[in-house]
């Protein structure tokens, strides 16, 4: 039996697994992906990535390769209700009503103000695949398909976590010696070996979903991350199908369709595939069965993400329904949190309690994300029925009157029309819910309050309010240097440890970032921001569109406030990356080295003087900030730092 020995373990290679390598090598950390599996999922799955995701995505150089495989928000940012799909019947084929979503039609411009880059939609059958490659080129020879986890037992002491793992073609097992474990198989390996429990509601109610390959094009309105299907004359072929692609619009190759079975056996191909034509209406329609599959719509939170030095992500975490496409985009975001911290720790910038915030930090999150979808889901199944007057007690021989009357040409039916918009309109909860999706902050974890009061929020999370209060997203806004345009985001690199920003009056921050940097022996860049223009300024360019594939922007020039004798190796950026591989350290004041808030949305967003200044960590969340009034800058941010990182108490 060979042995290996590894600083992280990753068990599991679906979607928060193979991002949690990808984000693990750009921070330089040494791991070994394990997946029983020979190759990742047949299934298309989750589709839906939202704007966090693929902001995490631009830092780590992998947004470019998403969006030339995905869809963006102009040929999916529509949520469509219709009768049928096509039909001979005055009730066929109708539109009952549609609204922009997931940052598409009118919605464009605030998804556009919360970050550089846009939603996508792209199945998990292609997602997978762009990440295996990317964690494979990154960390060659380390990502192991086919490869099962039969044991993992950890020190009682508190030493190492020690695991057997089998190559499944070859049989041979490998002893693994790691310091941490990350659990990203979804529950089915790691939580019963460890006893993690699951609290919540295991088993909602069971969903099947038919993929399959058809030319929909003579019927199908593209345009549509999901187009509901409301039967006028039977409740049992009430479905939603979905694009798959590869193709978006009305030439999509691949298709999802949810839909009941009852008194069908998933088994008969034959007559699952007639069933798929009669909810199409589409008798003769030539089809090929990809998969059938049934699965049980769970709400349930594991009731700790951290046992000792393994960590749960993703679905081993939570599971919820899929309303609002927080399944995924939770999993990848869990990573991204734990990456920096397990990279800080293993290279001994911090210490052990920087681990502990992951639970503290990311546990809420997967708790509101699990309420939020449960609570779309119930008012998805019950008041978009209400709304064309259907009602949960109607008897099947009134269900055909009730659409004629909601498409009358009537006053009574225009009535009914306009109160169905109303209610379709409180739908936003789920499809323009932009603040659930970019706007979740930490409460407390690897940050240092200041403070001041929560950021109210939209009750149906449809409005964003950026802000730099501790424990929120960095507000994004595009500034510029040298007649380049970047974002604020783009500040944080994922190899470059924290960025202290500050603005025209903060010469004082310069100093004590080398301070602090020098005494915690911890990367830092410092980052000034001017409020206008200079004169020695080159003219501004257009900000890069947010649907094709980033350009690469130039490597910085500046040095770093760093303390090189104890920084991780940091890795070169990969490829195509999408945005500069951290920041510069301009001198503060309008010199060559400043950044150029133009506009002046960084000047409104900041949350302090131009004096002032905002510490970031590498997740691009804030940790700490000053107005500016402070006597002993050194002092304040080095405090900040070391109780942010655990190497002081708070």
């Amino acid at each position: 039996m060979s042995t290996l020995e590894v600083p992280v373990l990753i068990v599991g290679g679906g979607g928060s697994g193979l991002a949690a390598s990808v984000f693990l090598s750009g921070h330089g950390v040494e791991h070994l992906l394990v997946e029983r599996r020979a190759d990742t999922s047949r299934l298309p799955k989750a589709h839906y990535i939202n704007q966090r995701t693929m902001g995490i995505f631009r830092q780590h150089g992998l947004a470019g390769d998403v969006a030339e495989l995905a869809a963006c928000p102009e040929q999916f940012g529509t949520v469509r209700w219709q009768t049928t799909l096509t039909g001979q019947g005055p009730l066929d084929g109708r539109v009952i009503h549609e609204m922009d979503g997931f940052g598409g039609g009118a919605l464009r411009g605030a998804y556009e103000a919360a970050g550089p880059v846009l939603p996508a939609k792209l199945p998990q059958l292609r997602l997978e695949p762009v990440l295996r490659r990317h964690a494979e080129e990154r960390n060659p020879g380390r990502v192991r398909f086919a490869t099962e986890l039969l044991s993992l037992t950890e020190d009682a002491g508190g030493g190492p976590v020690t695991a057997e793992v089998r190559d499944v073609d070859s049989g041979e097992i490998t002893a693994v010696t790691a310091r941490y474990v990350i659990a990203a198989d979804a529950g089915r390996t790691v939580g019963p070996a460890i006893g993690v429990r699951m609290e919540g509601l295991p088993a909602l109610f069971d969903a099947t979903t038919v993929y399959f390959s058809a030319d929909l094009s003579p019927w199908w309105r593209g345009g549509s991350v999901i187009t509901w299907f409301l039967n006028p004359y039977r409740q049992d072929l009430s479905s939603a199908l979905i694009e798959m692609g590869p193709t978006w619009g009305e030439n999509c190759e691949e298709w999802g369709l949810h839909l009941p079975l009852h008194g069908i056996d998933r088994g008969d191909e034959a007559a699952v595939a007639a069933r798929v034509r009669e909810v199409l209406g589409l008798p003769a329609l030539e089809l090929v069965l990809h998969e059938v599959t049934s699965w049980s719509v769970e709400a349930v939170l594991a009731e700790h993400y951290r046992y000792g030095r393994t960590f749960l992500v993703g679905d081993a975490a939570h599971r919820q329904p899929p309303a609002v496409g927080l399944g995924l985009n939770s999993a990848v975001q869990d990573a991204h949190n734990l990456a920096w911290k397990l990279a800080a720790v293993l290279s001994g910038q911090a210490g052990d309690a920087l681990l502990d915030s992951y639970e503290s930090e990311r546990r809420p999150v997967g708790q509101f994300n699990l309420g939020w979808a449960m609570s779309a889901a119930s008012h998805h199944q019950v008041v978009v029925d209400a709304a064309v007057g259907l009602g949960a007690h109607l008897p099947p021989e009134r269900r055909t009157p009730a659409f004629l009357s909601y498409f009358s040409p009537t006053p009574v039916g225009a009535a009914q029309r306009a109160r169905a918009a109303e209610i379709f309109a409180t739908h936003r909860g789920e499809c323009q819910a932009l603040d659930v999706e970019t706007g979740y902050a930490y409460e407390r974890g690897a940050l240092v309050p200041d403070g001041t009061p929560p950021v109210p929020r939209a009750p149906l999370g449809d409005v964003h309010r950026p802000t730099s209060r501790p424990g929120h997203l960095l507000p994004h806004a595009w500034i510029e240097r040298d007649g380049r345009r970047v974002s604020t985001h783009d500040l944080v690199g994922h190899d470059r440890g924290f960025v202290l920003i500050t603005g025209t009056g903060g010469q004082a921050w310069t100093a004590a970032a080398e301070a602090a940097a020098h005494k915690l022996s911890v990367p830092l860049s410092v980052v000034t921001i001017t409020d206008t223009a200079t004169p020695t300024e080159a003219p501004t360019t257009e900000a890069p569109t947010t649907e094709a594939p980033p350009t690469e922007a130039p490597p910085t020039e500046a040095p770093t406030t760093e303390a090189p004798t104890t920084e991780a190796p940091a890795t070169e950026a990969p490829a195509g990356a999408e945005a500069p591989a951290g920041a510069a350290a301009g001198a503060a004041g309008a010199g060559a080295g400043a950044y150029c808030d133009i506009d002046g949305v960084w000047q409104r967003l900041r949350g302090t003087a131009s004096g002032g200044a905002v510490l970031v960590r590498p997740d691009q969340h804030v940790a700490w900030r000053c107005d500016g009034e402070e006597a002993d800058p050194a002092g304040a941010l080095t405090e900040a730092l070391a109780l942010v990182l655990g190497q002081r108490a708070p």
